[in-house]
């Protein structure tokens, strides 16, 4: 055992040592530019890729400025930052919003097992979160900065996803919302475990856990206007309140026309509920017509490309699903990974495969397919998925089109802070 005197002396070596490296790196408690409470921060790059929704694209030469965690402008890099402000000049590199996966499995304790009943609409994916584990760090060195963490789809209501950030350091940072959304599953895994029941059977749980579902959340809604008792709290139902007020979406593993059409028919069409296409594969997208009129998207994969009974063709070729999906008129397509099915960090590389088979990437539509699509999907776009003021400063610095396999990713600053840096660290990806 250490005397009282070697101890003190191993502290106080601790401490000289701590204070040298102070000389050469800020201390990690101290806020750098551009994190909340930090002196603001100016990125120069060749290129922004703004992408949002309805506005502007693409800013050349552009300046992005940044201040306590969140995007203060885009402007011309022709401009004299600030004063006050780190300008950091990044050459030939282009600026683009975090990307946004929102089928993912790799948010801590791995593929959350949900086979317990056919309906578990109560249990949460966010008591097994690990912020920062390895899986999401290498999805961040890909630009990743949100996912949304669900768990499996081994029953029809699989329970409550969490929508998280993938390089933060702690729960309370890394969470974005939860519950990010309530997992629905319909096709061959449900069937396949217990009873092997079919898809009426299917159909008839969904039906029958939204009514109650609904039921305890306008329960809620009555007490709250104060027209009628509290009702007791049911763990089991409470997403509910979130899903009926419009705060939180149904993200519905689904594939093939019938079960699409099922999808769209019974939770957005008879209950009202908001709900996206997850994976939407095997000809899903004969249903697109019925999903644009009610506003439906489809956020597709993990097989951008149908098997080869399933495929479509197009004058002689192999078309995409996303690319049916375009073709067909669908407003609001996105991809995902299912990782890690495909890996997390190839998320980008999902877009690419689809361009590479007849979706149309020439008016930004695969950069806002990883960005702006999901985080309106996902009914977060008011803090991530385009490079807005007021939004959180996500940014990924990357050496071209995030749609071309050949670009890789420099640096990654998510709420301001520089979570991933390529030269300082290993290329993780």
């Amino acid at each position: 055992m250490l005397s009282r005197r070697a101890m003190t002396a191993i502290t106080h070596r601790a401490l000289a040592l701590g204070l040298a490296w102070g000389a050469v790196a800020s201390p990690s408690w101290a806020q750098r530019a551009g994190e909340k409470g930090g002196q603001g921060l100016a990125l120069a790059a060749a290129k922004a890729l703004v992408a949002s929704w309805d506005g502007e694209q693409v800013v050349d030469r552009a300046l992005v400025l940044v201040k306590d965690g969140k995007i203060e402008r885009v402007t011309s890099a022709h401009d004299a930052a600030p004063e006050g402000y780190e300008r950091i000049e990044l050459g030939d590199a282009w600026l683009m919003p975090g990307m946004v996966d929102l089928h993912s499995h790799i948010g801590g304790t791995q593929d959350i097992n949900d086979m317990v009943y056919q309906t578990n609409e109560g249990l949460r994916v966010s008591p097994s979160v690990v912020p920062r584990n390895p899986n999401l760090l290498r999805c961040l060195a890909a630009g990743v900065t949100t996912i949304l963490f669900i768990p499996g789809s081994g029953t029809n209501i699989g329970g409550q996803g969490i929508l998280m950030k993938t390089g933060l350091d702690t729960f309370e940072e890394s969470r974005l919302r939860d519950p990010g959304s309530l997992k629905v599953a319909q096709g061959d895994n449900p069937t396949r475990w217990a009873y092997g029941m079919g898809r009426s059977m299917m159909n008839w749980h969904i039906r029958t856990s939204v009514r109650r579902g609904l039921g305890y959340a306008r329960r809620w809604s009555a007490h709250e206007s104060g027209r009628g008792e509290r009702p007791a709290v049911d763990p089991q139902y409470e997403t509910f309140r979130a899903l009926a007020s419009g705060e939180a979406q149904i993200s519905t593993h689904t594939q093939m026309y019938q079960l699409v059409h099922a999808t769209i028919r019974i939770l957005k069409q008879e209950f009202g509920l908001d709900v996206f296409i997850d994976h939407g594969e095997w000809g899903g997208f004969l249903a697109t017509s019925e999903a644009e009129r009610l506003g439906i998207a489809a956020i597709v994969g993990p097989r951008e490309v149908d098997t080869p009974e399933g495929r479509h063709y197009t004058d002689g070729a192999i078309l995409s699903c996303a690319g049916e999906y375009q073709q067909r008129g669908l407003s609001k397509i996105g991809f995902n990974t299912d990782a890690p099915v495909v890996p997390a960090e190839e998320l980008p590389l999902q877009a690419a495969v689809s361009m590479k088979y007849g979706f149309d990437g020439s008016e930004m539509q695969a950069v806002r397919g990883l960005t702006i699509v999901p985080a309106l999907v996902a009914g977060v776009a008011s803090r991530v998925g385009s490079l807005e003021a007021g939004k959180d400063a996500d940014i990924v610095v990357i050496t071209g089109d995030p749609a071309d396999p050949r670009s890789w990713v420099q640096r990654v600053y998510i709420e301001g802070q520089l979570a991933y840096r390529a030269p300082q660290e290993p290329r993780q990806w």
